[in-house]
């Protein structure tokens, strides 16, 4: 039997979809497939694809025809093609146009949060790629609802694995808190972009509530974004107990260092910083929203999306419940043994892919 090729398609590549490519390569790689990683030039360096054994094809995300063509070419003896997100789905979608017989796979990791006519193009553009795969794989039971109501053929549920987070030897927590400035009251934790459908605003508004406490917890922001330069106005005008530190290579530590981990956003698949938060034990505080429920189950307290009142009596009221965190804390271990495994997730792939190249 001839050796299966299959060619990894990224767009903007978010944290979450760029691991799950990193991790998927390494397992198809171990297993015998020969994989091409297509991607903007940077994720590379980021990423480390031709470290887990796949070749490397830098494509632009844009879908002028240039890019469009370089990732024609890299697709050009792919047996299947699988995409990740909307914007590479769409771009693999017209670099396959014509070729009849090279499947598309696309694993949709999360959804648009456009309005307006954005949201209207973009809605278009869901259903344009959907039509186009004959596999949706879809990181939550919303998402796969949401691709069958596009009128997808084939949409399947396929939790994303991700690696597990690794702590460096020698870490401590305390070193992180007094970096942050942290040493001698609490620490809270919320990671993202600072974008408006991250809820950082209604973060902002809860963290009215706890500046007034004895010991001030103090929340760190980590995350880059557009709405920075508003939320920094927002915590100066308001003299709130809140850090933002942008972007960090040491999630992992300033995570496990925290007491409580906070996730306000409007809209989650299977968050990164839910999945890294009930791994090392961090109480989680998040939104009922999306997949966000079904990832977690018990193991987290969970709020409405928008209720700022809510939002912080929960993490008000953890604050002064050692007991609670610590039980919160050996749930969300107990849950993160439930989630598929790194090999589960690449044997699931690889059935699918098995399963068109024989169609």
């Amino acid at each position: 039997m001839s050796q299966l090729r299959t060619v990894q398609v990224l767009g903007g590549g978010s944290a979450g979809s760029s691991a799950h490519v990193r991790s998927l390569a390494a397992g198809l790689v171990a297993r015998g497939v020969r994989v091409t990683v297509c991607a903007p030039a940077g994720l590379e360096g980021e990423y480390d694809f031709r470290g887990a054994g796949a070749f490397f094809v830098p494509v632009a995300r844009r879908g002028d025809p240039a890019a469009v063509g370089a990732l024609r070419a890299a697709c050009a003896d792919a047996d299947v093609v699988h995409a990740h997100g909307l914007h590479a789905a769409a771009r693999a979608a017209l670099a396959l146009h014509g070729r009849r017989g090279v499947p598309l796979v696309v694993t949709w990791h999360t959804r648009s949060h456009a309005q307006g006519a954005r949201g209207q193009v973009l809605r278009l553009v869901e259903r344009r790629v959907v039509r186009a795969a004959a596999v949706v794989l879809a990181a939550s039971s919303e998402l796969v609802d949401r691709a069958r109501s596009r009128g997808a053929r084939d949409a399947r549920l396929a939790p994303v694995a991700v690696p597990a987070p690794r702590l460096p030897s020698g870490h401590a927590d305390g070193k992180a808190r007094a970096e942050l400035g942290a040493v001698e009251r609490p620490l809270l934790m919320a990671v993202g972009s600072l974008v408006e459908h991250r809820g950082y605003e209604v973060l902002l508004e809860a963290a009215r509530t706890w500046r007034d406490l004895d010991a001030t917890p103090l929340l760190v922001i980590a995350g880059e974004g557009h709405a920075r330069p508003a939320l920094q106005r927002r915590i100066e005008e308001d003299r709130l107990p809140v850090r933002l530190i942008g972007r960090r290579d040491d999630i992992t530590e300033l995570l496990a260092a925290a007491d409580i981990a906070i996730l306000p956003s409007r809209w989650e698949a299977r968050s990164l910083l839910a999945q890294e938060a009930l791994r090392l034990g961090v109480p989680l505080v998040a939104t009922a929203v999306g997949g966000v429920p079904e990832l977690v189950g018990d193991a987290a307290l969970l709020v409405p999306y928008g209720d700022a009142e809510a939002l912080a009596d929960a993490v008000v009221g953890l604050l002064a419940d050692p007991g609670a965190r610590h039980t919160l804390a050996a749930a969300g271990l107990a849950q993160a043994e439930s989630w598929p495994t790194e090999d589960e997730t690449v044997a699931q792939v690889l059935a699918v892919y098995d399963e068109l190249a024989g169609a």
